[in-house]
């Protein structure tokens, strides 16, 4: 079992404003859905809600909730423990947000694709967990341009 991060963070690690995206990069949704279909994505309960559509399509969703357990088109669990034990030893999993779930998972995870934007957003109320301890193993930049309003990469980090 193959177990990845994936978000986009500000300089200070920010990634969130009232249960949405600071950020909008079709750059990075594109490979988001890339990286993500036909896996399985464990997210937590107020992400989950905060997708337009629900259940994101061509992929197992897992939701973990310690009291809600009615999520349409997901298996949801207590913990990541527990969601975890349910996922088959082939299966490329990646974990979506939000920053709770991103703190449990940091020490489960092989690895982590982010999307790291050149900007400190005016406010933050979420903020992805410390990753000093990880190598970069891949970086490709991106400039601004008419779709993307901020400089960003992709960074690809493993484990030390």
């Amino acid at each position: 079992m193959r177990i990845s991060i994936i978000a986009a963070v500000a300089r200070n690690r920010a990634i969130g404003k009232d249960n949405k995206l600071i950020y909008w990069l079709p750059d990075d949704m594109k490979r988001f859905k890339a990286l993500t279909t036909g896996h399985t994505i464990i997210m937590g309960r107020r992400t989950f809600e905060s997708l337009p559509k629900g259940a994101l399509p061509n992929r197992r969703n897992i939701v973990l909730s310690r009291t809600k357990h009615d999520f349409p088109g997901c298996d949801a669990y207590a913990s990541m423990e527990e969601a975890l034990k349910h996922c088959a030893p082939e299966e490329d999993i990646y974990v979506i947000g939000g920053a709770e779930v991103y703190a449990q998972a940091m020490h489960f995870a092989d690895r982590l694709c982010l999307t790291e934007v050149n900007d400190t957003p005016d406010s933050a109320d979420v903020f992805f967990p410390e990753y000093d301890g990880w190598h970069e193993v891949s970086r490709e930049k991106h400039g601004k341009d008419e779709r993307h309003a901020h400089e960003f990469a992709f960074v690809d980090y493993e484990r030390k």
